[in-house]
Protein backbone atom coordinates (compact mmCIF):
# COMPACT_ATOMS: atom_id res chain seq x y z
CA UNK A 1 0.00 0.00 0.00
CA UNK A 2 0.91 3.88 -0.17
CA UNK A 3 0.33 6.02 2.77
CA UNK A 4 1.13 9.70 2.60
CA UNK A 5 1.36 10.79 6.44
CA UNK A 6 1.29 14.75 7.40
CA UNK A 7 2.41 15.69 11.02
CA UNK A 8 3.76 19.03 11.31
CA UNK A 9 4.98 19.26 14.95
CA UNK A 10 8.05 17.41 17.30
CA UNK A 11 5.56 15.06 18.85
CA UNK A 12 2.97 13.74 15.66
CA UNK A 13 6.93 12.66 14.55
CA UNK A 14 7.57 10.86 17.29
CA UNK A 15 3.62 9.17 17.22
CA UNK A 16 4.30 9.12 13.21
CA UNK A 17 8.00 7.20 13.08
CA UNK A 18 6.03 4.42 15.63
CA UNK A 19 3.29 4.09 13.21
CA UNK A 20 5.60 3.75 10.55
CA UNK A 21 7.76 1.16 12.07
CA UNK A 22 4.37 -0.79 12.52
CA UNK A 23 3.31 -0.52 9.05
CA UNK A 24 6.40 -1.96 7.67
CA UNK A 25 6.25 -4.72 9.91
CA UNK A 26 2.97 -5.64 9.04
CA UNK A 27 3.26 -4.53 4.98
CA UNK A 28 7.09 -4.54 4.32
CA UNK A 29 6.84 -3.46 0.32
CA UNK A 30 4.62 -0.08 1.93
CA UNK A 31 5.84 2.89 0.22
CA UNK A 32 5.43 6.00 3.19
CA UNK A 33 5.96 9.47 1.77
CA UNK A 34 5.67 12.25 4.53
CA UNK A 35 6.12 15.56 6.49
CA UNK A 36 7.53 14.66 9.63
CA UNK A 37 11.06 14.88 11.06
CA UNK A 38 13.87 13.13 11.71
CA UNK A 39 12.22 9.62 13.25
CA UNK A 40 10.11 9.61 11.05
CA UNK A 41 12.98 9.53 8.00
CA UNK A 42 14.97 7.06 10.39
CA UNK A 43 11.72 4.97 10.67
CA UNK A 44 11.72 4.59 6.90
CA UNK A 45 9.53 7.32 5.66
CA UNK A 46 10.48 9.65 2.62
CA UNK A 47 10.38 12.65 4.29
CA UNK A 48 8.96 15.73 1.76
CA UNK A 49 9.46 18.51 4.62
CA UNK A 50 10.57 18.56 7.76
CA UNK A 51 7.95 20.06 10.27
CA UNK A 52 10.79 22.96 11.52
CA UNK A 53 9.81 24.44 7.85
CA UNK A 54 6.10 24.09 9.03
CA UNK A 55 5.90 25.37 12.58
CA UNK A 56 4.42 28.96 12.69
CA UNK A 57 3.08 29.99 16.47
CA UNK A 58 1.29 33.27 17.26
CA UNK A 59 -0.76 35.64 15.05
CA UNK A 60 1.89 37.55 13.79
CA UNK A 61 4.25 35.08 12.97
CA UNK A 62 1.05 33.66 11.04
CA UNK A 63 0.73 36.48 9.44
CA UNK A 64 4.34 36.99 8.50
CA UNK A 65 4.28 33.14 6.89
CA UNK A 66 1.25 33.24 5.00
CA UNK A 67 2.95 33.38 1.97
CA UNK A 68 4.97 30.13 2.90
CA UNK A 69 1.57 28.18 4.53
CA UNK A 70 -0.29 28.72 1.00
CA UNK A 71 2.25 27.23 -0.77
CA UNK A 72 2.95 24.54 1.71
CA UNK A 73 -0.48 23.69 0.95
CA UNK A 74 -0.35 24.15 -2.78
CA UNK A 75 2.91 21.91 -2.72
CA UNK A 76 1.34 19.28 0.02
CA UNK A 77 -1.94 18.94 -2.53
CA UNK A 78 0.58 18.50 -5.96
CA UNK A 79 2.53 16.21 -3.99
CA UNK A 80 -0.15 13.83 -2.77
CA UNK A 81 -2.02 14.04 -6.39
CA UNK A 82 1.13 12.91 -8.21
CA UNK A 83 1.99 9.97 -5.36
CA UNK A 84 -1.54 9.24 -5.35
CA UNK A 85 -1.66 7.25 -1.61
CA UNK A 86 -4.30 4.69 -0.70
CA UNK A 87 -4.64 6.63 2.05
CA UNK A 88 -4.14 9.94 3.28
CA UNK A 89 -2.96 9.79 7.75
CA UNK A 90 -3.11 12.83 9.84
CA UNK A 91 -1.41 12.93 12.53
CA UNK A 92 -2.30 16.21 15.12
CA UNK A 93 -1.27 19.69 13.08
CA UNK A 94 -4.76 20.63 13.21
CA UNK A 95 -4.60 24.26 11.61
CA UNK A 96 -3.12 22.30 8.65
CA UNK A 97 -4.49 19.00 8.91
CA UNK A 98 -8.37 19.60 8.79
CA UNK A 99 -8.27 21.80 5.39
CA UNK A 100 -5.74 19.16 3.96
CA UNK A 101 -8.74 16.34 5.26
CA UNK A 102 -11.24 18.68 3.66
CA UNK A 103 -9.75 18.64 0.13
CA UNK A 104 -8.42 14.79 0.15
CA UNK A 105 -12.11 14.22 1.24
CA UNK A 106 -13.08 16.38 -1.74
CA UNK A 107 -10.61 14.58 -4.00
CA UNK A 108 -11.51 10.82 -2.98
CA UNK A 109 -8.92 10.11 -1.17
CA UNK A 110 -9.48 8.07 1.86
CA UNK A 111 -8.36 9.93 5.63
CA UNK A 112 -7.70 8.83 8.42
CA UNK A 113 -6.55 11.20 11.44
CA UNK A 114 -4.58 8.91 13.47
CA UNK A 115 -4.05 11.87 16.60
CA UNK A 116 -7.17 13.79 16.26
CA UNK A 117 -7.03 17.61 17.66
CA UNK A 118 -7.87 17.83 21.18
CA UNK A 119 -11.42 19.52 21.78
CA UNK A 120 -10.85 20.75 24.88
CA UNK A 121 -7.29 22.57 23.89
CA UNK A 122 -8.69 23.64 20.13
CA UNK A 123 -12.22 24.48 19.02
CA UNK A 124 -14.68 22.32 19.77
CA UNK A 125 -16.33 22.97 15.98
CA UNK A 126 -13.62 21.11 14.65
CA UNK A 127 -15.14 17.82 15.92
CA UNK A 128 -18.16 18.80 13.23
CA UNK A 129 -15.47 18.83 10.69
CA UNK A 130 -13.34 15.75 11.46
CA UNK A 131 -16.89 14.14 11.11
CA UNK A 132 -17.63 15.82 7.88
CA UNK A 133 -13.91 14.82 6.50
CA UNK A 134 -12.24 11.94 7.76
Amino acid sequence: MKYYMIAGEASGDLHGSNLIKELKKLDPLASIRCWGGDLMQQAGGDLVKHYRDLAFMGFAEVIKNLGTIFRNFRFCKRDILAFQPDVLILIDYPGFNLRMAQWAKENNFRVIYYISPQVWAWKESRVNNIKKFV
